[in-house]
């Protein structure tokens, strides 16, 4: 009886993830710099100490996820416990936001102050945004593929809550085709997306040289959409792991947290992309290339 746990909360055993992903983290950042730029006596287009870095990071995610699963399969996540857990993913979500809140945030600097002079009233506002997209760029037009790929998303987040449901139900067989339907929808959206980016390469999209700032647009896109595109990628293989969790008997109606906060991720990638939708596409698209 004295080795019981006498609290609500789960001391964790000595890991050595958190040394390894550190160490990995720093070698894949300057395998980053390395593989631009060259350092260390290494060539600019060296890519292997990124990618040794890489192998590092994703060896940490396996290994340390695997034990928080197990933590939870014995019962160390209490109620104090998976609160915590909740709230951290929360906190993610939040940071993941400001992310993208900075993106949006260059995007609209670029529109108000590409001319590089001052804004004092409403009426200038609207001058500004009437010439971003600057004038001679032939941006990609809203309502063919980025529309297909925003009713790709809002019905993968369908779907997701379908899962979500079921599993909550205790419907175990409608949760599985819920989540694989969400899956395939994940997949699809970044395949449309690839498609996209190579259709933008071969057309020269925003590669308009006599086009002033034509370059800050380009920047802008990509950067907004690529990692937005990242994310849509990495919530993928988030659901794929709770798919092969719920497959292999993991996940009851009252012990799900995985699987919701993969839900919960994959929510906020789909409000992230109305946002891109509706601004970069829509909004700014509409009056470009003139």
């Amino acid at each position: 009886m004295s080795n019981d746990v006498k609290h609500d909360y789960h001391l964790v055993n000595p890991s050595p993830y958190p040394l390894v992903g550190s160490i990995a983290a720093v070698v894949m950042a300057l395998g980053g710099v390395v593989w631009m730029k060259g350092l260390f006596g290494l060539p600019a287009h060296t890519s292997w100490l990124f990618f040794a870095g890489l192998a590092g990071v994703l060896y940490t995610m396996v290994g340390w996820w695997s034990e928080v699963i197990k933590e939870g399969n014995r019962g160390d996540h209490t109620p104090v416990v998976s609160l915590g857990l909740r709230y951290g993913m929360i906190l993610f979500i939040a940071s993941e936001v400001m992310f993208f809140v900075a993106w949006f945030w260059i995007f609209f600097e670029m529109a108000l102050f590409h001319h590089h002079r001052t804004i004092s009233s409403i009426e200038e506002v609207r001058a500004a945004w009437a010439t971003w997209p600057p004038k001679g760029v032939e941006t990609v037009p809203a309502w063919n593929l980025p529309l297909v790929n925003t009713l790709t998303l809002l019905l993968s987040g369908t779907t997701v809550t379908w899962a979500h449901h079921a599993l909550q139900q205790g419907d175990r067989k409608g949760a599985k085709i819920a989540l694989c339907l969400t899956i395939v929808l994940g997949v699809m959206f970044t395949s449309i997306q690839a498609y996209e980016y190579s259709h933008i390469i071969h057309h020269k999209y925003f590669f308009n040289e006599a086009a002033s700032n034509a370059g800050l647009y380009g920047s802008s896109f990509f950067m907004a959409t690529g990692f937005h595109g990242f994310h849509v990628l990495i919530g993928t293989i988030f659901l794929t792991v709770c798919l092969i969790r719920l497959l292999a008997g993991g996940f009851t109606p009252q012990k799900h947290f995985g699987f919701e906060a993969a839900a919960w991720y994959w929510h906020f990638v789909d409000v992230v992309w109305l946002f891109l939708f509706a601004f970069i596409y829509v909004i700014f698209g509409a009056h470009a290339g003139g």
